[in-house]
């Protein structure tokens, strides 16, 4: 899902099922290797990338994996090669879809991604055919404390884009990428805790769903992300 709807009721939906499925160690792995691709391997200056890497240690995640991940963002991995590849496609309900993926094989993706459409009453589109509703920002989700004023007052001094502080127990931050890691680094010296950090595709108008397209909608994204080849799934649901 998208920007600050990781905080929606959605969320929490797909969140608890995830837990269910068992994809949290999947997903720790996905976010280093995003992390890794999107901002360098220098834990220093990647500060995305180092919180990543603090989380999978706290889910005992083992150094050869985390390194494995990273390795696979660089594409230093013997005798494999690995590309970007961005699908654009519907989901039910005319839902956009933006599906990012990192893999070795080509036809294996678009293959998986074309099944994965097809069974969830969705199609793939054309490149372009979405993409134009979206645009590209960090995103940088702080849980509520004693600290909230901090929190907006550091966002500003950092040219935050936008600041949502409507939710109840979280503050979400939108800045442009190029000054993501800046404002990470900033909010990190905070006493607070940041839940999650990423540089996503946001939707500039979104749709709102009954709650039987937003079942499948759910579905389908679940899906989509439980496969390996595929990073992150973006859609513009409400």
């Amino acid at each position: 899902m998208s920007g600050h709807n990781k905080w929606s009721k959605i969320k929490h939906q797909k969140g608890a099922n995830s837990v269910k499925l068992g994809t949290i160690f999947t997903k720790l792995i996905k976010d280093i290797t995003t992390a890794a691709k999107d901002g360098g391997v220098d834990i220093e200056s990647n500060v995305a990338l180092r919180l990543a890497i603090e989380k999978a240690h706290l889910a005992s995640i083992s150094d050869d994996n985390i390194q494995r991940a990273i390795d696979k963002a660089t594409g230093d991995i013997s005798g494999v090669i690995y590309e970007d590849i961005i699908y654009e496609g519907y989901g039910p309900g005319g839902v956009a879809l933006i599906i990012e993926t990192i893999t070795d094989n080509r036809n294996r993706s678009v293959a998986t991604v074309r099944h994965a459409l097809s069974k969830g009453g969705g199609s793939m589109g054309e490149s372009g055919c979405v993409s134009w509703m979206f645009e590209k920002k960090g995103i940088i989700n702080i849980k509520r404390g004693d600290f909230d004023d901090d929190v907006i007052e550091v966002a500003i001094q950092n040219s935050a884009m936008n600041i949502i502080d409507e939710y109840e127990n979280v503050i979400v931050i939108e800045i442009k990428p190029s000054g993501f890691n800046t404002m990470l680094d900033a909010i990190d010296k905070l006493d607070v805790e940041i839940l999650e950090s990423s540089i996503e595709m946001v939707a500039s108008n979104e749709i709102e769903l009954d709650e039987e397209a937003t079942q499948k909608i759910n579905a389908l994204v679940e899906r989509l992300e439980e496969d390996e080849d595929i990073q992150n799934v973006y859609t513009n649901v409400k």
